[in-house]
């Protein structure tokens, strides 16, 4: 699935679809293009998709990443799934809380905490 071209990480862990950014700056429209449609297939193979999304590599995110994060969470809630943000860099989670995305979106300080918000 993640070919060499990849921008992400895909790994299945007790059900639940962990994504990993290899990048560490988000900010390019056409990469942030094409792990919306790599991301956008993970959803589309699962009845009710469970995806953690890991920002622990990432140090800087667009406008146009948290357009497409929201894009993201719509279409795994329409799938009646869930998403899970995890190991967001204080700076990051602050656009969060000031576009109040943070109350749009799960997010939890590890990738340990928010596995468990799928139990």
């Amino acid at each position: 699935m993640s070919g060499s071209d990849s921008r992400i990480r895909v790994k299945e862990v007790d059900g639940v679809t962990q994504v990993e950014f290899i990048d560490r700056n988000i900010l390019d429209e056409a990469n942030i293009q094409a792990i919306g449609e790599e991301i956008d297939r993970i959803i589309a193979d699962s009845p009710s998709p469970k995806l953690l999304i890991s920002f622990a590599n990432v140090d800087h995110l667009s406008s146009a990443a948290l357009g497409t994060l929201i894009t993201i969470n719509t279409k795994i809630r329409n799938r009646a799934g869930k998403l899970c943000l995890a190991d967001i860099d204080p700076q990051i989670y602050e656009v969060f809380v000031i576009t109040r995305l943070n109350q749009l979106f799960d997010i939890h300080e590890s990738k340990e905490a928010a596995m468990k918000a799928f139990a």
